[in-house]
């Protein structure tokens, strides 16, 4: 892309410009301006006060020029050694605004006495033709005053820049901390820019993106696949509307790009943009190397064959919890899921079609998330790994059952403990096999599990599986034509109950 800059900028956002129209409001300056553009376009970066007739090196730009005209020849132009008239006070003047045009200067400011009365209509002249504005400051308002009043402006426009990043900063983290935080970021770094804000895949693909879209996305996403082809971390460009682009790599080699497209760019935008992006790295996924490198040679060993207890080592630990979340409201979404993942303390994430299930170390008991719905299985060795996801898929039930934030598997011994664990799965699979050899034997089993945990409820075993109450009516009769045997009698609930447990 051409005209695209690769360069850092930066992090403390430099103090932003002022509007001349700022300046020109002070009554106490009595300021006036005589000539050349105004408007918010025309703004100041400071004050200097020079009486050289050509102050072109010691500008940096953007500077409000004081001069009292010391330098303006007499009409009548001293002849030079050769007896050569020097230049005239237009032709000095035209040089002098063009030099100081060169140079940046933003405006020029012309003091009335004690060398000039009026301000030379030459000078108005070469300032109109130049498109420099000119102020006529009077004989009562001294160059310091009108220095000191630009840096008072500054100041005090520096101040409020630091407060906007500020504010913005502290929403950006409390957005990243929300449900769905990727989204949340993204809306909030587009809101405070006053533009759009995308995040793009490793194949320059769009994955999340909020604010308006325009005609400036194409030309975003085109940065955003230049720099996945860069080095740099960062990249600038202009939009054929004038819209301003950005992009920032996030993370170490993972593909991932932050894009943003406003229509200005205020001096705060790049710090307050960054920060986003170091949210958005923590979001989107670790750094593949060490740990993340050794999980990678974790599953593949699984695909290979190899035992769970085989690879536990590899991912830092032998027992887990396994949580089985769905979201309350939120879409279900890979970025949903990682950043439930990383509030867990889990990278080890699976999306189901709807379900996301965590594996958990052990001894970090989950708590409750916001937007979320959990279900915890009791902490178990590798090779029970499959018993516990199903006590967390039974706990989800019951937790989305009851309306409760989070569930756990309550694994107590009682009098289960007094059966031999092999005459006790025997018994069961013995007591639920003709319900178990049914065609529709699995979700038979699973209404008559979730059924027996809600105590007979029909309609919260209805929410719990996402069927309707006389669904769940004829499964249980189902059921219970099955086994021969009346679910309404206590002693019978209770026997089920042992041998669904146990199978």
């Amino acid at each position: 892309m051409e005209g695209t800059s690769m360069v850092s900028e930066p992090a403390v956002p430099p103090t932003p410009p002022v509007p001349l129209a700022a300046l020109l409001a002070r009554e106490d300056l009595a300021l006036r301006q005589i000539a050349g553009p105004a408007g918010p376009g025309v703004v100041l970066h400071g004050a200097h006060t020079s009486e050289m007739a050509d102050p072109y090196p010691y500008l940096l730009g953007g500077e409000l020029l004081l001069t009292a005209g010391v330098h303006i020849p007499d009409a009548g132009a001293h002849p030079d050694a050769a007896g050569r008239a020097g230049p005239g006070p237009a032709e000095h003047l035209e040089a002098y605004v063009s030099r100081i045009v060169a140079a940046g200067g933003a405006a020029l400011g012309f003091g009335l006495a004690p060398v000039h009365d009026t301000v030379p209509g030459a000078l108005v002249a070469a300032c109109e033709a130049h498109g420099l504005p000119l102020l006529e400051v009077p004989p009562r308002t001294t160059f310091s005053a009108v220095a000191r009043a630009v840096w008072k402006l500054l100041e005090r426009a520096r101040t409020a820049e630091l407060r906007r990043v500020t504010e913005a900063q502290q929403s950006l983290a409390t957005a990243a901390s929300r449900p769905d935080p990727v989204p949340s970021v993204l809306r909030q770094l587009a809101r405070r820019v006053a533009g759009r804000a995308v995040l793009y895949g490793p194949e320059g693909t769009e994955l999340a993106g909020e604010g308006a879209a325009s005609a400036a996305d194409a030309p975003l996403a085109d940065l955003a696949r230049l720099l996945l082809t860069r080095a740099s971390a960062t990249a600038g460009d202009t939009a054929p509307d004038g819209t301003h682009l950005a992009a920032y790599a996030l993370g170490a080699g993972r593909g991932f790009v932050l894009g943003v497209a406003a229509p200005r760019r205020d001096p705060g935008d790049h710090t307050i943009a960054s920060v986003a992006a170091v949210l958005l790295s923590l979001l989107t996924g670790e750094h593949q190397s060490g740990p993340g490198a050794a999980r990678s040679s974790a599953l593949v060993r699984l695909l290979l064959g190899a035992p769970p207890a085989e690879v536990a080592p590899l991912l830092g630990g032998g027992r887990r919890l396994v949580v089985h979340a769905r979201p309350d409201a939120q879409p279900l979404t890979p970025l949903a899921a990682s950043a439930l993942g990383a509030a867990l303390g889990s990278p080890l994430v699976d999306l189901g079609q709807d379900v996301v299930r965590v594996l958990v170390p052990a001894g970090r008991a989950p708590r409750p998330q916001p937007g979320w719905t959990l279900g915890v299985s009791a902490e178990t060795a590798p090779a029970d790994w499959p018993a516990a996801d199903a006590q967390a898929a039974r706990a989800l039930a019951r937790a989305r059952a009851t309306r409760t934030a989070l569930v756990r598997h309550a694994a107590g011994s009682g009098l289960l403990g007094l059966l031999p664990e092999g005459e006790a799965r025997a018994h069961a699979r013995a007591v639920l096999a003709p319900v178990e050899a049914s065609p529709a034997g699995a979700a038979l089993l699973e209404t008559l599990r979730t059924w027996l945990s809600l105590h007979g409820s029909w309609d919260r075993t209805a929410v719990a599986l996402s069927v309707h109450r006389n669904t769940v009516r004829q499964r249980i009769a189902r059921c219970a034509a099955l086994l021969g045997s009346d679910l309404d009698d206590p002693d019978v609930r209770m026997e089920l109950w042992f041998c669904l447990g146990r199978r």
